[in-house]
C-alpha cells in the first residue's frame, strides 16, 4: 500500500482534528485540533476523562457564591483543561469556544474570550496557541475584529454558513473561519429531497466560493472547512487552507489509499470572475443579505442553540458536584 488517503491530503492542506478525544488526536496526528461544547460534553461522558473534571471542579470550589456560580467558573477552566491536554499532542493551536449564549452580545464575548485567554496564560500558554471560537454572528464578528486589533487574540468564527459571513470576517481581519460543509448539505438535502455527488454538494461548492474570493483578493483569513458527512466532500475539498475532520472520517481516509488530487489553488482562485463586496461597516446591509439566505439563517439559529443547550448540560453536570 502506499500513501494513505491521509497522509495524500496532508500534503495539499493542513488537517485539523475535530474532537474532543485525546486518543484520536494523538492517531491522527493533526496540526491543530478544534472543540465546541458538543464536543466537550460527549468527552466528559468518558472516565478517562474523570481527573479534568475534577481539577476543574477543585479550582471552582472556593470561588463563587453559589453552585451555579461555582459551576461557571469550573466549566471555564474544563475548557481550559482539555486545550492544555490536546496542547501536548498538536504542534499548532487548538481552538476553544466562547459560550454560545453570548453569540448576540459583543462585550460579553470579548470579556469571556478576555476570561480564557487568562485561564490558559496561568497554566503557563501562550495565546498564539489558542484560537477564540465564535460564533459568526454580526455581534460575534465585531467582538472577534476589537479581539484580533487590539489584544492580538487570534479568533476562530464558527457557525459559518454564507458568503456574506464570509466577507465580513476577512474584513474584520479574523485568523481562521469555518465554513460548515455539512450542514449546508442536511439543509439543502431536507428543502429539496434531492441527491448530491461531491462536485454539486452545495457545502462544498460554498467553501470553494469563499477560498477563491479570499486568494483572489488577498483576505489573510484562514479557511478551514468543518463539519463533514462523508470523505466525498473532504476530497472535493483537497487544496483547502486547512480542513477539520472527526475522527470517523479521518479512520475513512487513515484506511484508504484513494488518490486525493488539490481542487483549490490560488493561481485558479485569481483567475476566478468574482465582484469584490463589503459588509464590515453596513450592519443592515449584512443582517439583510443574511436574512435573504433561509439556509444561512436557519443553519446559524439552529447551531446557536444546540451548542448553547450542550452548554448548559454540562453546567448542569457540574452544578451537582457542588
Amino acid at each position: 500500500m502506499g500513501k494513505t488517503s491521509l497522509e495524500q491530503l496532508k500534503e495539499y492542506t493542513t488537517v485539523v482534528s475535530d474532537t474532543g478525544i485525546i486518543n484520536d488526536i494523538k492517531k491522527y496526528t493533526p496540526r491543530d485540533a478544534t472543540t465546541n461544547p458538543s464536543l466537550i460534553l460527549a468527552a466528559t461522558k468518558d472516565p478517562a476523562y474523570a481527573t479534568l473534571i475534577d481539577v476543574a471542579v477543585d479550582y471552582a470550589k472556593d470561588k463563587g457564591s453559589s453552585a451555579e456560580e461555582k459551576a461557571n467558573i469550573a466549566l471555564d477552566r474544563l475548557l481550559i483543561e482539555f486545550g492544555k491536554e490536546i496542547l501536548k499532542i498538536v504542534p499548532g493551536r487548538v481552538s476553544t469556544e466562547v459560550d454560545a449564549r453570548l453569540s448576540f452580545d459583543k462585550e460579553a464575548t470579548i470579556k469571556k474570550a478576555l476570561h480564557l485567554i487568562d485561564l490558559y496564560k496561568q497554566e503557563g500558554i501562550d495565546k498564539e496557541r489558542i484560537l477564540i471560537k465564535i460564533a459568526s454572528t454580526w455581534e460575534g464578528i465585531q467582538a472577534a475584529k476589537e479581539l484580533e486589533e487590539k489584544y492580538g487574540i487570534h479568533c476562530n468564527l464558527t457557525l459559518l454558513f454564507s458568503f456574506e459571513q464570509a466577507v465580513a470576517c476577512a474584513e474584520a481581519k479574523v485568523t481562521l473561519i469555518s465554513p460548515f460543509v455539512g450542514r449546508i448539505l442536511d439543509w439543502y438535502k431536507a428543502s429539496t429531497g434531492e441527491t448530491y455527488t461531491a462536485e454539486t454538494d452545495p457545502g462544498v461548492k460554498s467553501v470553494r466560493a469563499i477560498y477563491n474570493y479570499y486568494k483572489k483578493y488577498d483576505y489573510k483569513t484562514i479557511v478551514m472547512g468543518a463539519s463533514f458527512r462523508n470523505t466525498g466532500e473532504i476530497y472535493a475539498l483537497a487544496g483547502c487552507d486547512f480542513l477539520t475532520i472527526a475522527p470517523k472520517l479521518l479512520e475513512e481516509l487513515y484506511n484508504s489509499d484513494q488518490e486525493v488530487k488539490p481542487h483549490l489553488n490560488v493561481e485558479s482562485a485569481k483567475a476566478s470572475d468574482v465582484a469584490k463586496v463589503s459588509y464590515i461597516n453596513d450592519e443592515a446591509a449584512f443582517r439583510f443579505a443574511l436574512n435573504e439566505d433561509a439556509m444561512a439563517t436557519e443553519k446559524l439559529s439552529q447551531g446557536i442553540r444546540g451548542f448553547s443547550k450542550d452548554a448548559v448540560t454540562l453546567l448542569k453536570d457540574l452544578e451537582k458536584r457542588f
